[in-house]
This record gives structure tokens, sequence and C-alpha cells, in this order.
């Protein structure tokens, strides 16, 4: 008797074992994959490895990928479809970002230091909260928030912006992701004709696709209609 009980609860964990995805996911409920809806748009996380303003990876990426709202996401999807007709593609650098990364960042700035010619040149590291270039709080834990910029879809190029993400393969918007300067101001003056030019082409279809800009920054933008206003995340950044 002893022994058919065991076959038979051996039996049970087999047929539940093939019962299981082979690569379950582990998501919140509304929360998809950038790359699940629209595979064609570049991703470019710079929070998972060591090209960003802390320069090491920042706690709660696990993997570099972009997590989004599925009303993000597709809401993305659409203006990707939109910009591909001339020949472009979107990048984005940042998507859903664990509180943990938040609160990660934050401790960052109060080690202090000077500033860093690429990413804050004329602010000192403990005074970057204060001047509003990083949040104690993030609307990117919400999920629908994205930081993107647009580059050529069949051919790669190198600008060298002044500040920000140097090798971000894009078109010239003045500055590179996460400048922490004025000239990031998505309406910064005396920006070149070529990057205003980027800016606005940026600013407007991101508009037209649903998303709202935030001033300070160009690459900034979140889904005006998004599900979880008022709602903050914590789960990692992982791959499947």
């Amino acid at each position: 008797m002893r022994h058919a009980i065991q076959r038979i609860g051996f039996c049970a964990l087999m047929v539940a074992a093939f019962a299981l995805p082979a690569h379950a996911d582990t998501l919140p409920t509304g929360f998809v994959r950038l790359a699940d809806i629209d595979p064609s748009i570049r991703q470019d996380i710079r929070y998972a490895g060591s090209g960003n303003f802390l320069r090491r990876k920042v706690n709660g990426y696990e993997a570099p990928a972009c997590i989004l709202t599925e009303q993000a996401a597709k809401a993305l999807s659409g203006v990707q479809k939109a910009i591909a007709a001339n020949g472009l593609t979107l990048v984005v650098f940042d998507c859903y970002r664990p509180a943990l990364a938040v609160a990660d960042m934050g401790e960052w700035t109060r080690e202090g230091g000077p500033p860093d010619p690429q990413w804050y040149p004329r602010v000192k590291r403990g005074d970057l909260i204060a001047k509003g270039y990083v949040g104690e709080l993030s609307s990117h834990s919400r999920g629908s928030t994205v930081d993107v910029a647009i580059a050529r879809a069949d051919s790669r190029s190198t600008p060298k912006p002044a500040c920000g993400a140097l090798d971000a393969d894009t078109l010239d918007f003045g500055s590179g992701f996460d400048c922490f300067d004025p000239m990031s101001e998505t309406a910064h003056r005396g920006l070149a004709g070529e990057a205003a030019l980027n800016r606005k082409m940026l600013l407007d279809v991101m508009r037209t696709g649903g998303f709202k800009n935030y001033a300070r920054e160009w690459w900034h933008f979140t889904l005006a209609n998004e599900p979880f206003a008022k709602q903050r995340f914590d789960f990692p950044v992982t791959a499947r």
C-alpha cells in the first residue's frame, strides 16, 4: 500500500510539473515585457549595467529588460509603428523602476562628491535631489513611465553629446539621456537646429501616442491615462 501511495504521489508531481509553463513569468497583473508587445523597439536599459550616472548597476535591476504596464507598452508600440514609416525606431533607456532602485539612487546622492563632467557637470552629487535631478519618489515605479529617444532604424549613428549617455545610439537631441543639466530641459533655448527639431519630433509623436512629457527631461514620458496613478511597485526587473 505504501509503495502504491508513493507511485500515485510521484505521478501527481510529474503531471503538475508538465502542467507548468516552461518559462513561468512572475510579473504582477497588468504588467508586460515590452519585447513581448513590440520586439522592434530597441532596448538600452542603462541601470542594469554601469553606463549610468551611478557608474554601477542599480539595485533592483537583475536584467536589462523593459517592463511596463500593458497599456503603456501598447501605446509605445503605436508610436513605434508611426515613426517606422520614416525609417526610425524608438530606443528605451528605462521603463518600470523598482522602489528599491529609487531608494538606491537617493542613498547614492547622499554619499556626496564633486560634479561629474559626463553626467552632472554643474552640480555636486549631494545637491542632485535638491536641484530636482534625482527624485526621492519616481513615476517610473508606477509602471507607465518610459525614458526614450529616437534612432535611425537602418543605420547606427554615434553622436557625442557633451553630457549624458555618450555612446547612446540615437539622433542628436542636444544632450544625452540622464544629463543632469538645464540643457536637458525639453524647451531649452540655444540648442542647435537639428537637436531642437529632433526634440520636437519626439515630443509630438509621444503626445500623439498618449504620453505627456516631464519638462525638465526631454526623454521622460508618462502615459496620460496610466492605470496605477497612485500606486508604486517594488518587484525586481528580471529576465523571464
